[in-house]
C-alpha cells in the first residue's frame, strides 16, 4: 500500500523551493486534485486524466492575475507541463461549505465584493469560456468513454436554445472569471473572502460566477439577494437578476457532463454518478419551474 502523501514527496522532489523541507505535510481537500500544506506553502498535484480537460498554461496566467487583483494568494511556482502549482498558504481562514454560507454572517456579501473585484480587475485570461462550446467539448469527449447519459439530456441541451438566443440579444461584456465557483474554493477570514483553483477560469458573463455559486452554496433567495447588492453596490435589474438564475439551470447542465467524465476517470473522490444524476435533476427542475421563463424574458429584453 502507497503512503498517502507518496505523491506529494515526488512532487515536492522536482520544485526546488520544496526539495529541502523537512516539516510537517498535511492533506488538504480536493475533489480531482492532491493539494497539501507544507508550512507556509500549499502544493498542488494534479490528478488523474485532469490533462483531457484542463489548459494548464491557461491556469497558471489566471492564477496569476487573479493573485494581482487581491482575490487569490500569491502563486510561487506553476509548471504548465507538469499542473504542479504552489501558492502562499493563507492563515486564518475557514473553507466555505454551504452550511458556513449559511452561519458566517455577510459571508455571500463577502464573496460578492470578491466577484466584483476580479471582474472589474481589468485582467484578461487567455481562456473564453463559453458555454455551450463546453458541452460540446465534454460530450465529445464522453463519446469515447462507456458511460451513459442521464436519460433526456439531449433533450434539455435542445431545450437550451431558447436561453442561449436570450441571452445573446444582449451580450456580456465579457470579464475574468473564476467559472468554477466551488464553496471549497473560497476561503473567508470574516474580513475578506479570498478565492482558489483556477482551473477553470476564463473570460465569462460576470454573472455565471454568482449563479455558479448560488448554486454551489445552496443559497435561498435572501443570500442570493445578499450576494447580488454586494456585488453591485444596488438592488440588480430583473435582467441582471435573471441572468444569474439562468446561469443557475446552465451550470448544472455543464457540471453534470463534468461529474461523468471524472465517473470515467474512476475518481474516487465521490460518487460521480450520483453527482451528475443529481445536477441534471436540479436544473431539470429550475428550467420547469413557472418563473424560470419570466427570467428568461426579463434577459432577452435587456
Amino acid at each position: 500500500m502507497t503512503d498517502d502523501l507518496s505523491e506529494a514527496r515526488t512532487a515536492m522532489a522536482s520544485i526546488a523551493m520544496l526539495k529541502d523541507y523537512d516539516g510537517p505535510i498535511e492533506r488538504l481537500g480536493g475533489l480531482t486534485n492532491l493539494v497539501y500544506r507544507l508550512g507556509t506553502h500549499c502544493l498542488r498535484v494534479p490528478g488523474k486524466g485532469t490533462e483531457e480537460y484542463i489548459d494548464r498554461a491557461n491556469e497558471a496566467v489566471a492564477a496569476k492575475e487573479a493573485a494581482k487583483a487581491g482575490v487569490s494568494p500569491e502563486v510561487l511556482f506553476a509548471d504548465a507541463k507538469s499542473g504542479l502549482m504552489v501558492t502562499r498558504f493563507i492563515d486564518g481562514t475557514e473553507t466555505m461549505t454551504p452550511d458556513a454560507f449559511r452561519s458566517r454572517k455577510g459571508s455571500p456579501a463577502r464573496a460578492g465584493e470578491a466577484f466584483r473585484k476580479l471582474h472589474t480587475s481589468g485582467a484578461v485570461f487567455p481562456f473564453r469560456f463559453d458555454l455551450f462550446e463546453m458541452i460540446d467539448d465534454y460530450l465529445g469527449i464522453l463519446s469515447t468513454k462507456d458511460v451513459a447519459l442521464p436519460d433526456g439530456y439531449h433533450d434539455v441541451v435542445a431545450e437550451a436554445e431558447t436561453i442561449r438566443a436570450a441571452l445573446a440579444a444582449h451580450p456580456a461584456v465579457l470579464a475574468p472569471c473564476h467559472c468554477d465557483p466551488l464553496c471549497e474554493n473560497f476561503l473567508d477570514t470574516q474580513a475578506r473572502m479570498w478565492i482558489v483553483d483556477w482551473e477553470y477560469s476564463g473570460m465569462n458573463d460576470p454573472m455565471w460566477d454568482l449563479g455558479d455559486l448560488s448554486v454551489e452554496g445552496e443559497f435561498n433567495t435572501a443570500q442570493d439577494d445578499e450576494m447580488m447588492q454586494a456585488y453591485f453596490s444596488r438592488t440588480p435589474t430583473s435582467a441582471e437578476n435573471g441572468r444569474m438564475v439562468i446561469y443557475k439551470a446552465m451550470c448544472d447542465l455543464l457540471w453534470t457532463l463534468w461529474g461523468l467524465i471524472q465517473l470515467a476517470n474512476e475518481n474516487p473522490a465521490e460518487d460521480f454518478r450520483a453527482y451528475a444524476d443529481g445536477r441534471f435533476a436540479r436544473c431539470k427542475k429550475l428550467m420547469a419551474d413557472p418563473a424560470f421563463a419570466g427570467h428568461v424574458d426579463a434577459v432577452r429584453a435587456g
